[in-house]
């Protein structure tokens, strides 16, 4: 089984340029998208064209803000919008689907912001979202993907010194949030193969990041460490153009 993530900053923006021919090139089972910024009419009909998928949506109460999407040959049984507390619900940023072996979660995290000035609020959300998967995963084994909007580890960003408690991403607080987010039994399929490769999934649009490659790991497939036996690979499409993000992979057994 091929699953893909991708932030891709806009679905109606990377419609009008490559995404269906990437989408159909990279053929995933299932293919998770954050960052939609559209309502789930307006991704239902940019998607319309694909035959043969399943689409299911979850977004923001604002318009053009936030969004998630779950794209699958097979329909899922069930299908889950956000993580059942009011307060975190209105910005589109879970959706839930159950198959026959497990849950696929994917997520966008909430942005700490410029000037950290939702540290406060990121810190609350990772502890809910943790409770949500350990509840979850008491029901059966769960795969996580998105976009985490945190590097865990050093390896995980070019420059993390200079941004260490700085910038949105790498703070102690974010990078405590994803630990307890791996603690309830979830391992980070990329690191759990490759501990020492260098890669990055987002760059940002100023001062030529991406063409220095001054780069952030900060999307995720966390996989059921239950399920570790069944991560063949794990990989990240850093020459996929059309975000601020590139596509990541998974293949499973």
């Amino acid at each position: 089984m091929k699953l893909i993530s991708w932030n891709v900053n806009g679905i109606r923006a990377v419609v009008g340029r490559t995404f269906l021919q990437q989408f159909a090139d990279m053929d995933a089972d299932i293919f998770c998208l954050q960052e939609t910024k559209a309502q789930d009419v307006q991704v239902a009909e940019v998607l319309s064209s694909l035959s043969g998928y399943h689409v299911h949506s979850n977004s923001a109460e604002k318009k053009g803000y936030s969004g998630v999407a779950i794209i699958s040959k097979k329909e899922p049984i069930s299908i889950t919008k956000d993580i059942g507390i009011t307060d975190h619900g209105n910005e589109g940023r879970v959706i839930s689907a159950e198959f026959d072996d497990f849950f696929l979660v994917n997520v966008y995290v909430p942005n700490s912001g410029e000037g950290l000035k939702r540290l406060d609020y990121r810190g609350e959300w990772d502890e809910a979202f943790s409770k949500y998967l350990a509840d979850l995963r008491m029901k059966k084994n769960i795969i996580v993907t998105g976009d985490f909007n945190v590097a865990h580890n050093p390896i995980d960003l070019a420059r993390p010194k200079e941004n260490y408690n700085k910038t949105s991403g790498y703070t102690q607080v974010e990078i405590d949030g994803m630990t307890k987010i791996l603690s309830k039994g979830f391992t980070d399929s990329f690191r759990y193969l490759y501990p020492d490769k260098v890669q990055y999934s987002f760059w940002s649009v100023r001062f030529g990041a991406r063409a220095k490659n001054l780069g952030w790991r900060i999307d995720y497939f966390l996989v059921d460490e239950r399920m570790n036996d069944n991560i063949k690979d794990a990989f990240i499409l850093d020459q996929e153009l059309g975000s601020d993000h590139c596509p990541i992979g998974l293949i499973l057994s």
